[in-house]
């Protein structure tokens, strides 16, 4: 047996496009079609091509990567909601073209924009001026209103500087500054989270266009229901499976939604989930997907550049609160499918056990890319490697074997689905230039830490609200780097270590995604089960304790990032983490062995707090509660099961 799904794959797009704008491009037709298909193409080969066979200087490379990414931005995606989604306009078809001029202006005055820094033209002033003014558009298309809005703000106090109130004065900047800081230099569009985008990012995603391509998707989810589909409430587990297999090759929480949610959700509401629940299982799973490494959400990439450590490290720091994470959600899904004594599968609708073992070697990629991050090959040629190995490893099948034009099919999705990377840390450069520019970014660190006190607990809420805030309309990417160029210093002053403050941040930027009042992953799961909205959202964000709880563990306690620490250490908090998760998931749910009463939810949430927080006084009190709860919950299930046995 092979997955089915309820819903064909133009319902899955659509579903996709409503809530993830980075999917919403256009359907063309015609020589369009074929040209924006060719552009893809190029761009992907570009991409692999400066990474084998050339390096240029970062003010040639990342010029051209922005040229692509704004031209063929311009060319899918509407200026509007009522925009032609099926034809291109001769307006955009100027925007495109202008994108391409203004990137390609680096390429063409290379060496004279390098000379006179600080002393530009009038001619360099208009077409920095257009670029700037072509990525605010290019985000607003592809990322959102809120990004766009918040960079045009940062530019805006950039000019007003000394009219500002308070600690945020400063002197102010003229136009002419403003747009030589922001394009003509490596501090602003053209500056780290681009050149992040047209190294790693591209490259790996890329590498999951492959993947897909090969059926891989489908795999996870026949492989999820071998191993999960036949325990208590199977589908719920099939989903958490699924979408932490998914969460490797995806950074998009809306698309590992939808793609796994089109199968688990009807299923879990056949067995008899409740439909928010069975919506806030998908959505909570999918989210996690991208903490899962070893291909995180592309945010990974840049706390990789910002902080300057290898990709792997940020990937292994990641590796126990991702278990963290996806072991909360499966508990709670385990003590919801007892409460409502729902069965697994049966083996009937399962898959063929000996045909999805047999496919097996579709995983060997993830393994390969793995291993060439651990013999410390570049981030960018283990891309390839995995690209690479994944054409070999395809072939191994006739239905998993890549024609030539399953190739190029791979290469042009795999520069769409980068299209909203590009825009998105390209506005982010905008931001990140004005930060460096007026300082604001050592002021607003120093002023959170003011407003909590100098309370390193405050400061992490504070950190946690406004992450929270900030992912009700941009996606992590922007997020991250938003809430790591102003709260991460605040942490590290505090004496945080710098992976846990930036990781803090990542953490509560995806976790918005699954946060009411706009939860998009909820909303997109909501849409397959048509449940509540709202609902779904309050309901993953209390599947997602975990993921609320872990980043506040790793940053008191550092060993559970691997974080200068002993095997034993580690070991050690993770163990005492799931037990307390347990005691949470089981209070949370009000279900064990048997139904709990107030009393004892209560003091299976508290034991499970307890020994959630790292210490050896707080981690024995919590495991001493929970032990008493589990007895007082065994003991009646016991008397419940000697009265039944007795009436019979």
């Amino acid at each position: 047996m092979s997955t089915t799904t309820n819903m064909n794959q133009q319902e899955m797009d659509k579903l996709i496009a409503q809530y993830d704008k980075e999917s919403a491009t256009r359907q063309l037709a015609g020589p369009m079609r074929w040209i924006s298909f060719g552009l893809l193409v190029l761009f992907s080969l570009y991409q692999l091509s400066s990474t084998l066979f050339f390096t240029l200087p970062p003010q040639i490379h990342r010029p051209i990567h922005l040229a692509f990414g704004l031209a063929l931005v311009y060319l899918l995606y509407a200026g509007t909601s009522k925009g032609k989604h099926n034809k291109i306009g001769i307006v955009n078809m100027i925007l495109a073209l202008l994108g391409v001029f203004v990137s390609l202006y680096w390429v063409i005055d290379y060496e004279g924009l390098v000379t006179r820094t600080g002393n530009y033209t009038t001619l360099d002033m208009v077409v920095g001026g257009i670029a700037v003014l072509l990525v605010l558009e290019a985000a607003r298309r592809v990322v959102g209103i809120p990004i766009a809005l918040i960079a045009t703000i940062f530019l805006l106090y950039t000019y007003f500087g000394p009219y500002m109130p308070g600690f945020l004065e400063h002197r102010g900047s003229d136009v002419e500054r403003i747009i030589g800081h922001s394009y003509y230099t490596l501090e602003g569009i053209l500056g780290t989270p681009l050149a992040v985008s047209s190294t790693f990012i591209f490259l790996f995603v890329l590498f999951g266009a492959f993947l897909e391509k090969t059926g891989v998707g489908e795999y996870f989810n026949d492989l999820s229901l071998v191993i999960a589909g036949r325990r208590i409430g199977g589908p719920a587990k099939v989903a958490v499976f699924s979408s932490a297999l998914q969460g490797t090759i995806s950074g998009s929480s809306v698309a590992n939604v939808v793609t796994s949610g089109a199968f688990t959700i009807p299923m879990m509401k056949r067995l008899g989930y409740r439909s928010e629940f069975a919506a806030a299982v998908e959505a909570s799973s999918s989210t996690g997907g991208q903490i899962m490494p070893p291909v995180m959400g592309a945010a990974a990439f840049l706390m990789a550049e910002f902080i300057g450590v290898p990709y792997l490290e940020i990937a292994k720091s990641a590796i126990l609160p991702a278990i963290l994470f996806f072991v909360g959600i499966w508990i709670m899904t385990h003590f919801e499918a007892k409460r409502l004594g729902l069965r697994g599968l049966s083996k009937e609708e399962l898959p063929n056990k000996k045909e999805v073992l047999k496919k097996m070697y579709l995983l060997l990629p993830i393994v390969i890319i793995i291993t060439a991050l651990m013999m410390n090959i570049s981030a960018e040629r283990s891309a390839i490697i995995g690209i690479v190995s994944t054409i070999v490893v395809g072939a191994f099948r006739k239905e998993t074997r890549m024609s030539i034009a399953d190739i190029f099919a791979a290469l042009a999705s795999g520069a769409k689905m980068a299209l909203g990377v590009v825009a998105a840390t390209a506005c982010a450069g905008i931001i990140v230039g004005t930060i460096t520019l007026t300082g604001i970014g050592l002021k607003l660190a120093n002023g959170l830490i003011d407003l909590a006190g100098g309370q390193l607990f405050l400061t992490l809420f504070f950190t946690m609200i406004a992450s929270l805030i900030l992912g009700m309309g941009t996606p992590t990417t922007a997020n991250y780097i938003i809430t790591s160029t102003i709260a991460a210093p605040a942490l590290i002053q505090l004496g945080v270590p710098a992976i846990a403050a930036h990781m803090f941040t990542f953490y509560f930027g995806i976790v918005a995604d699954i946060t009411p009042p706009v939860a998009l992953a909820a909303f997109a799961a909501s849409g397959i089960a048509k449940s509540k909205p709202i609902q779904t959202g309050v309901e993953s964000t209390r599947l997602s304790i975990a993921a609320f709880m872990a980043p506040y563990i790793f940053v008191i306690s550092p060993s559970l990032l691997l974080i200068n620490t002993t095997l034993l250490e580690s070991i050690w908090v993770m163990l005492t983490s799931i037990i307390g998760m347990i005691g949470v998931g089981a209070g949370l749910i009000g279900y064990w062995m048997s139904k709990l009463n107030v009393l004892e939810r209560i003091l299976a949430i508290a034991g499970g707090v307890l020994a959630v927080i790292p210490g050896i006084e707080t981690d024995i009190a919590g495991i001493i509660l929970i032990a008493f709860v589990y007895s007082l919950s065994y003991y009646k299930a016991r008397k419940q099961k000697q009265s039944v046995q007795t009436t019979l």
